[in-house]
């Protein structure tokens, strides 16, 4: 207890705690630089040499091995999810928030820890050093410590959820646009490829999350990769119901052999008129919207200038009577 004393007087009730708190966040800081500076395992050292040496050690593939964050790669297994489901499902998500780096996955996580420590230590400097635990009960204690660690570790998630909406709203309100000149340029005389290499670079400042999802496509179809598996690959990409059902349209009508500038016709009439639905719909939800506000803003200046003067004059009297 002799020892405990002056930890206590000094720190408040939970200074122990804090004290095995910050030993313990000392530590995984330990192991992290460990963990950085270990050396590479010859090994792998060896593959990498050799796969070098197989391309011939252009300067292209050193780029290309270098596009890779080695300091994560060392941190691969704490920093993945095991479940290979899982991380596919991560890995997705993230795709479709705009971040198609290999290491998303990675950044993400490793956000959500360092933030997550970060709140932690500014809640007991914030609680001990700051506003002190005198007059605070357990709870609050608990709350301000451990609440800005929560808070931060969470924070990633809901940057990449606002992310994905955002970007699937921008996609759903460019999308009509951009079948609109794809029929142009297949009408024109030019195939699907060079059409949606054509309709990415002009939708580029006005629609950038849209105009990258056909650039991906575009480097797809170049690379060599299956265009069924490229339009399937950017319908899971997107996750907006329109963009799946043109991928459905494109290759129905590359199985049956019809006509696609037929098709993209047809399809982008429909979407031209699902955009005006949409407008039509957003117009009629706006006056549901603005009855609150307008309630707020008008029935109280109307209650002061119909009673004020009744008020006024019923306190004149009140006055002349007294």
């Amino acid at each position: 207890m002799d020892l405990l004393t002056p930890i206590t007087d000094l720190l408040g009730p939970l200074g122990p705690i804090v004290i095995v708190g910050v030993l313990g966040v000392m530590m995984i800081a330990a192991v992290i630089i460990m963990m950085l500076r270990q050396p590479e395992d010859p090994l792998n050292k060896l593959k990498r040499t050799s796969r070098a040496a197989a391309a011939g050690g252009s300067h292209k593939q050193t780029l290309r091995q270098g596009a890779r964050n080695e300091q994560l790669q060392k941190f691969s297994n704490f920093l993945e999810p095991q479940d290979l489901a899982e991380l596919s499902k991560r890995q997705l998500t993230l795709r479709q928030a705009g971040y198609q780096s290999r290491d998303a996955v990675r950044v993400f996580h490793a956000a959500q820890f360092i933030l997550g420590l970060l709140g932690l230590a500014a809640g007991v400097v914030y609680v001990n050093f700051i506003v002190g635990t005198d007059g605070m009960t357990t709870n609050k204690i608990i709350m301000y410590t451990v609440g800005p660690g929560g808070v931060g570790y969470y924070l990633p998630q809901y940057w990449v959820t606002r992310r994905v909406e955002e970007r699937k709203d921008q996609i759903t309100r460019g999308f009509p646009d951009s079948l609109d000149m794809m029929l142009v340029c297949v009408e024109a005389g030019q195939s699907l490829d060079q059409s949606i290499t054509r309709v990415a670079g002009e939708l580029q400042a006005s629609y950038p999350a849209l105009a990258e999802e056909f650039q991906v496509v575009s480097y797809e179809m170049k690379a060599g990769k299956d265009k069924v598996n490229v339009l399937n690959d950017m319908g899971e990409r997107c996750g907006v119901q329109d963009v799946a059902s043109f991928v459905t349209v494109l290759v129905q009508s590359a199985s049956f052999g019809t006509s696609i500038a037929e098709a993209l016709r047809v399809y982008a009439s429909e979407m031209r008129d699902k955009r005006v639905m949409r407008a039509e719909e957003a117009a009629n939800k706006l006056p549901t919207k603005m009855t609150l506000a307008t309630m707020m803003l008008t029935v109280p200046p109307l209650l002061i200038i119909l009673v004020g003067p009744s008020v006024h004059g019923i306190t004149q009297l009140g006055n002349m009577s007294n």
